[in-house]
């Protein structure tokens, strides 16, 4: 997809008014020199047309080039109204490289039923596939609130079942499919930690998260699992930064590290 240069000026225009995110990436450990760093720059923003939510966005390569049309990655919009008791949403998701399809996503919501349908789609000029549908049924037992998510993979042909018991500062998630089952336990310690074991019982693999609040909706959060790799994700205000570590036998291997920056003007 070519865009003129009076496009790109029309975007940027419009972009001083929204909130820019700038993200950089380190892969593999690739600190020495720049050449190790992918930054990427999104944008949104947003309107209504009638009974109508609209938001559009693209996200682009920042590196200098004369190629202005290879900056961007993928464009993305989404549509939300009211339809009787439902909220119904659906966004369309397109690749630069391909602009023929898109991928799509619908999100249907009752509040009043506690009930909500997502339904996952490939579009292109000549065809329309339904990849993944699954709902979420939440609803109380006694003093327990429970949470059902099944969801069906029309390729695969996977069925998973998510049944979730919260019981206020424990809370216990099941997730059953067709290659096992996972139970995982999450402990609310104190106001700031909260500590979540969970096992894959078949194989018996075990991984810990462990989340630390640091007020104001920041966090912390540590996973390790065993024989994989150990995840930190760092929320700060406007900086987001994840490290993934992966284990190479006993030893951590190289880091890959993403650093986002929300930018205001």
């Amino acid at each position: 997809m070519k865009i003129s240069a009076l496009t790109l000026l029309a975007v940027v225009g419009t972009a001083a008014a929204g909130k820019p995110q700038l993200s950089m990436s380190v892969r593999d450990g690739s600190f020495d020199d720049l050449g190790g760093l992918d930054p990427t720059l999104s944008w949104s923003t947003s309107g209504t047309s009638g009974d109508y939510e609209l938001e559009f966005g693209v996200e682009a390569n920042v590196r200098a080039t004369t190629d202005i049309a290879s900056l961007p990655k993928s464009y993305w919009g989404k549509a939300s109204t009211d339809i009787g008791a439902w909220g119904v949403t659906a966004r369309a998701d397109i690749d630069a490289g391909d602009p023929s399809a898109a991928e799509i996503e619908i999100d249907a919501e009752n509040a009043d039923d506690d009930l909500s349908v997502k339904i996952l789609a490939s579009a292109s000029a000549s065809s329309f596939s339904v990849s993944k549908v699954e709902a979420t049924k939440t609803f109380l037992a006694g003093d327990t609130t429970v949470t059902v998510n099944p969801s069906y993979d029309v390729s695969s042909g996977e069925t998973v079942v998510e049944v979730g018991y919260d019981f206020g500062d424990i809370s216990i998630d099941v997730t059953a499919s067709n290659n096992g089952q996972v139970v995982k336990v999450s402990h609310q310690v104190d106001a700031d930690i909260k500590v979540s074991p969970s096992v894959v019982l078949q194989s018996g693999d075990v991984s810990v998260e462990l989340e630390r609040s640091l007020g104001d909706g920041n966090s912390v959060v540590a996973t390790v699992t065993p024989n994989d790799s150990v995840d930190v994700e760092w929320n700060d205000a406007d900086w987001t930064a994840s490290i993934n570590l992966p284990f190479e036998g006993n030893t951590l291997g190289s880091a890959n590290v993403s650093i986002k920056r929300e930018l205001k003007f």
